[in-house]
């Protein structure tokens, strides 16, 4: 049975036997039977991680370790309020700090997003409207569902990839992905994308 460790563009950790292509942390938010209580979040430093990073090997969701969470791609973990790794993701780490333009502490840029992306007391994710037009590749709006704009198309997101191509929406949309994320984006900040995004 898999465990609750996939986070959706939306903000929501569901089970889900699809194998992701990023890990990312936020805390530890299991308890010592590997469920998940209401806690979404144990720290603000919401980071994506690589799957493999040398030759570390952990046993996921272990007691009193971080939960490890997983992503189907790097564009839905921006969306969910994530940012590359310092550590195990260090040039990534510093083309989005560049392309954000941040001048203080990455805890400074944790805190930032993550008044972007939290409602207070709620545990749940925080969007915003926004004149499609304004968006740029790589972000994720909700229409319906999750889907990503990339090169003037719209790509519902699936557990196991990107849907088909449809025509981009026009007009004003609730986006998912933080201002903070969507500000390295138009800056030239390019997500790794699920291999789906190509049609395959």
């Amino acid at each position: 049975m898999p465990l609750q460790n996939r986070v959706l563009a939306t903000g929501e950790i569901v089970a889900s036997p699809a194998r992701g292509t990023f890990m990312g942390n936020r805390g530890i938010l299991h308890d010592d039977t590997q469920a998940l209580g209401r806690k979404r979040w144990a720290h603000k430093a919401w980071v994506t991680c690589v799957l493999k990073h040398k030759d570390w090997h952990r046993a996921v969701m272990s007691p009193n370790h971080y939960t490890e969470l997983f992503f189907l791609d790097e564009a839905v973990a921006l969306a969910a309020g994530h940012r590359p790794c310092a550590l195990c993701r260090r040039a990534n780490y510093t083309a989005y700090r560049d392309a954000v333009g941040l001048t203080g502490t990455a805890k400074e840029m944790d805190a930032a997003l993550h008044a972007e992306r939290a409602i207070p007391r709620r545990f749940a994710q925080n969007g915003h409207r926004c004149d499609v037009a304004e968006l740029p590749d790589g972000a994720i709006i909700l229409i319906d569902t999750p889907a990503l704009l990339w090169e003037e198309a719209l790509l519902p997101i699936r557990a196991n990839g990107y849907e088909p191509r449809q025509s981009a929406p026009t007009g004003t949309v609730t986006v998912l992905t933080p201002q903070t994320s969507l500000n390295a984006l138009r800056n030239g900040y390019r997500p790794t994308l699920h291999a789906s995004i190509n049609g395959s």
